[in-house]
């Protein structure tokens, strides 16, 4: 995703321009200050840590994996030499630690090359990262968005996303993915955009100031 101002300006323009529901929420969210996240890899384990635990939870765990392998970074190579035990020492469970040494694997033997998936179109760059052991259509949407800053993608299974759908253009029910997508066609080709701004209406709703830099990984 371009962030140059001139490119982050025509894609509100358009969205105001087309929805204006959307418009208004925008103007209430304030700014776009989505920022990049060039760690491809590290992305990637933040984003298999963050699975079906809290953000806080995630955060802890994070912050003890960073501790093991300290002076290091993380890495592939860092990750591959961590044992099962120091790892769990960490709080990962045996699943978790089991999708990061696949990822690991795949990025050492180069079947997974990060520094050319910015090459590929969305849909081949999903079905790379699908590959890889705990990491589904979700979460290769969410890299596609947060680190290789792609503007037209549309997390439709996202539970936040349908929330907000459902709230701001007043379905009864949770929309199907055909009515999501019947709504997010108008976004088009500043999807990514518009789902952003949805994820900030909890932000919106609390009166909240917080930095959405990272928002939500």
């Amino acid at each position: 995703m371009p962030t140059r101002p001139e490119h982050i300006e025509n894609a509100i323009l358009h969205l105001k321009s087309v929805d204006p529901v959307m418009k208004d929420l925008i103007d209430r969210a304030g700014p776009f200050t989505l920022k990049l996240n060039r760690n491809r890899f590290g992305m990637l384990v933040r984003s298999i840590l963050s699975q079906q635990i809290s953000t806080k939870a995630a955060r802890s765990i994070r912050l003890r994996l960073d501790a093991l392998l300290k002076p290091n970074q993380l890495s592939a190579a860092a990750i591959d030499r961590l044992t099962d035990d120091e790892m769990r020492s960490a709080g990962l469970s045996r699943q978790k630690i089991s999708y990061l040494r696949d990822l690991s694997s795949r990025v050492l033997d180069q079947r997974l090359r990060l520094e050319r998936i910015g090459r590929l179109s969305d849909e081949e760059a999903i079905e790379e990262l699908v590959q890889v052991k705990g990491i589904g259509r979700w979460t290769a949407q969410m890299f596609l968005i947060f680190s290789l800053g792609r503007f037209d993608v549309f997390p439709h299974d996202d539970l936040i996303i349908r929330s907000s759908i459902k709230e701001l253009y007043e379905f009864e029910e949770l929309p199907s993915k055909q009515q999501s997508h019947a709504i997010a066609e108008t976004w088009k080709p500043y999807s990514s955009v518009a789902t952003w701004y949805c994820w900030r209406l909890i932000d919106v709703k609390k009166a909240q100031t917080m930095d959405a830099s990272q928002y939500p990984v």
